[in-house]
């Protein structure tokens, strides 16, 4: 410190020694590198040490692409409200989508004439658009934002409905339902990566799901109601969806028009240090890709499980159970019903539990359910079993995309859940078609110890995830 009078005036100048206090960083000098600011220090008054820059005093800020933002919410931005209720008509496209399957198979059968095996071919033939999808989720939005996904899922769907309305020869009968199968495997991968990064993500992911089963609950009654009792064909059915993905096209189109892939992009970038969020990173660059893979594969034994037994429940009942057609039709119901519930339910459960712990929990009891529903040959506690089981199972896909956005760096979120969803969409394909492909051999009550086999599989996939912190916002 220096004092320094003024000639006759009684004023002084002190002058201050710059004190540099220790860096925040470790193993750095404040004083030794004087690219690292010292937070804290006595800025000082002469013009000696003016030297300091404004570069050098913000460079140990985070880049701009690191800094937090604040979680989107359902209802903010603003535009989000109308979006996050397209996706929920979306979901309820998919659900009617993946129930109609069960009760249809067995007049689709007859109608073609055809064998268990080649019946199956319409679970089978989504496997190539759900795994489409997987592979082409991240290029969609990086090249055409969610606009992309909103247009190709709907319009996927339109095609598809409008081919198997006109009930074609079989062959091209499989290929609408591939079509069909794309359009869910985009449309499942882009709007859970969204939602799940939203605050809330386990309440809203329940309720998106939720509204799966709700049309999950309504297409296999509406189906078995204008077949059994209206005596109208099958393909009737495909009227209905028509309606439902025109309106489909309407709504998503106009309310993601405006998110383009330019947006996806720069919004990426903030996240990250690249506008890339690499696909190849999520599945070969560890942690990482131990998640998604895990994630994957659990995903694949879940979706594969839950179509199984919902679309061969009625077969199974009629078959085995000895129930009338339209009594039977009625327990797919009463599956998708109870897994609607669950999702709603044990949505809001789940979080305030954990998603690690939760999901252990309900999968041995709906191991116990499997056991009631294939020891007991009741045909009332085999409808009463099945549907509590698709309460417990119903929160399973929405806390596995939440893990994955606890667990995975926010730049690849789409590119990892995008790609578990769609990956896990396409055992809706692979399960039900080995299910078939067995009762040809066996009989159709072999659904219940694959059912129960799988079961067992998807817990040890989930206990292999790694510990799940609470997200910090």
């Amino acid at each position: 410190m220096r004092v320094q009078h003024n000639g006759g005036s009684s004023t002084s100048v002190i002058e201050l020694e710059p004190v540099y206090m220790s860096s925040p960083y470790p193993g750095q000098d404040a004083k030794g590198d004087p690219s690292v600011p010292a937070h804290g220090l006595s800025r000082p008054v002469s013009s000696r040490h003016s030297r300091v820059t404004f570069d050098q005093e913000t460079s140990s800020l985070p880049p701009p692409n690191m800094v937090t933002e604040t979680l989107q919410r359902w209802n903010y931005p603003r535009k989000n409200i109308p979006r996050i209720m397209s996706c929920f008509w979306s979901f309820v496209v998919m659900g009617a989508n993946d129930a109609a399957y069960g009760p249809l198979i067995p007049y689709i059968q007859a109608y073609y004439g055809l064998t268990y095996v080649v019946v199956s071919l319409i679970f089978l033939s989504p496997f190539l658009g759900y795994t489409a999808a997987a592979f082409s989720n991240n290029l969609v939005h990086m090249k055409l934002g969610q606009r992309g996904v909103a247009t190709l899922c709907s319009v996927c769907h339109l095609i598809a409905y409008v081919l198997i309305a006109n009930h074609p020869p079989y062959p091209v009968l499989v290929i609408a339902f591939m079509i069909a199968g794309f359009g869910n495997g985009i449309c499942d991968a882009g709007w859970n990566a969204w939602i799940g990064n939203m605050a809330r993500a386990n309440e809203l992911l329940g309720i998106l799901h939720g509204l799966y089963g709700s049309g999950a609950v309504l297409s296999p009654l509406i189906a078995t109601t204008m077949i059994t009792k209206a005596n109208l064909p099958w393909y009737t059915f495909y009227y209905l969806m028509i309606g439902m993905s025109a309106l489909e096209i309407v709504v998503s189109v106009t309310c993601f028009w405006a998110a383009t892939g330019r947006e996806y992009r720069e919004s990426l970038a903030k996240h990250s240090d690249s506008s890339k969020g690499s696909l190849k990173e999520a599945l070969l660059k560890n942690p990482g890709a131990r998640v998604t893979w895990l994630c994957a594969f659990f995903l694949l034994g879940y979706v594969g499980l839950e179509v199984a037994l919902g679309g061969w429940i009625v077969e199974f009942m009629i078959q085995v159970r000895k129930g009338e057609p339209f009594a039977s039709g009625m327990t797919a119901t009463g599956f998708w019903l109870g897994l609607t519930i669950g999702r709603f339910v044990l949505g809001f459960i789940t979080p305030r539990i954990g998603e690690k712990l939760a999901i252990t929990i309900y999968l041995p009891i709906t191991m116990g359910l499997e056991l009631l529903f294939w020891l007991v040959p009741q045909f009332i506690v085999s409808a009463v079993a099945v549907g509590l089981q698709g309460f417990f199972i119903g929160p399973l896909f929405p806390a596995a995309i939440v893990a994955m956005s606890k667990l995975l760096p926010r730049h690849l979120h789409v590119g990892a859940i995008g790609f578990a969803a769609a990956f896990g969409g396409s055992g809706a394909a692979i399960l039900p078609f080995g299910v078939g492909a067995i009762a040809q051999a066996k009989g159709v009550q072999v659904l219940q110890p694959v059912i129960l086999g799988f079961l067992g599989v998807i817990l040890i996939f989930w206990i292999g995830l790694p510990k799940i912190d609470k997200k910090k916002e």
